[in-house]
């Protein structure tokens, strides 16, 4: 039998809505039993990527979840963990289970299944509106937006109508700018006193409430997370070929490893990275997020990420992350541990194994 994305048929995209929401659309399965979803539409798998890409999990899970609790009971945090590479050609039953409802606190633990095994377990807990007090009633402080580490004057996000993206990332459900790789002097080599940073935003306008712009920012926390420590440590990120051997590469291979090298911030040309360690495996193993102020979050308009990385070590690498409003809210905290492997020798390069 031939391999399905999807349970159901696709149902066309929906117009009126922003095309992350299409993406992130779930569908319940009442005749499987209470509280089964799945996606309506096929995933995305990165080119290059074990599985399908784990941001899209994330924010099914939470769009599942979020279906089973109250309108007036929002997340406060999302702790996950990627078990299996998930396939894109196979749909994803998402098992919500209801283990708590307080009234104040929720919780759900929502699994991602294909074919029986579970690829993705993730445990929310959701907070009851207002259920804390009036706001001058509660301790209360949060992290300033960045600066300019140079100038140290406020940062600004691109205009409305801005078009800097080169046109090989103009296809996703998001829109961005070139990571910065920013450190205190400008010219420290030192992972320690490095951050990137990037403004996003979801193409169109999110017409699904607070729900769907908490799915998008799920969504969009997975993005070039983990490999932040591969970009503070300058790592070579094509182990396929080396640097010295950029030339060689056909006029539009080129070009195309020219883009993602610049787009990802690690300089204008690509054969400067010789002599530079090779990336051999990078697989995101957990993820959390902590929205602080979940009814503030509009997706659609301009997001600051700044994300810093406090240890790696033993294969992993740890990197936390900040998602700012352009107005200098802070939405989210989110932290992320990854494998992250050098290329082994190339004499044991073909017995590598996880």
């Amino acid at each position: 039998m031939e391999n399905r994305a999807t349970l159901l048929r696709p149902p066309p995209p929906d117009p009126n809505k922003a095309p992350i929401e299409n993406v992130l659309e779930v569908t319940e399965l009442a005749v499987l039993g209470p509280n089964i979803f799945t996606n309506a539409r096929k995933p995305w798998h990165p080119p290059g990527a074990r599985g399908i890409y784990g941001g899209a999990v994330i924010a099914m899970c939470l769009a599942a979840a979020q279906r089973t609790v109250a309108d007036d009971f929002l997340p406060h945090s999302c702790h996950c963990y990627f078990l299996l590479a998930g396939a894109s050609n196979l749909p994803i039953l998402f098992h919500v289970e209801q283990v708590r409802d307080g009234r104040s606190f929720a919780t759900r633990t929502v699994q991602a299944r294909q074919r029986g095994r579970c690829i993705f377990t993730t445990t929310i807990s959701f907070v009851k509106d207002g259920s804390s007090g009036p706001p001058g009633t509660q301790v209360s402080h949060s992290s300033a937006m960045p600066v300019d580490l140079a100038t140290k004057l406020p940062i600004h996000p691109p205009p409305d109508d801005y078009d800097g993206e080169p046109p090989s990332m103009t296809q996703g459900p998001f829109q961005g700018t070139q990571i910065q790789i920013l450190s205190p002097n400008g010219t420290s080599t030192d992972p320690r006193d490095k951050k990137t940073r990037q403004w996003l935003r979801s193409r169109g306008k999110i017409t699904g409430g607070t729900a769907a712009h908490l799915e998008a920012l799920a969504y969009i926390s997975d993005s070039y997370f983990i490999g932040t420590v591969t970009r503070i440590h300058n790592l070579w990120r094509f182990p396929n070929f080396k640097p010295e051997d950029f030339e060689k590469l056909k006029p539009e291979m080129q070009e195309r490893v020219k883009t993602l090298h610049q787009w990802e911030g690690m300089g204008d040309d690509p054969r400067d990275m010789a002599g530079r360690p090779t990336l051999g495996m990078m697989v995101s193993l957990d993820h959390t997020i902590y929205f602080h102020e979940p009814k503030r979050v509009r997706a659609d308009e301009w997001m600051l990420n700044e994300m810093e990385s406090p240890w790696a070590g033993d294969g992993r690498g740890v990197v936390m992350q900040k998602i700012f409003a352009k107005d200098g809210t802070l939405l989210a905290t989110c932290v992320q541990e990854g494998l992250v492997r050098l290329q082994p020798p190339e004499k044991e390069a073909n017995e590598s194994k996880l």
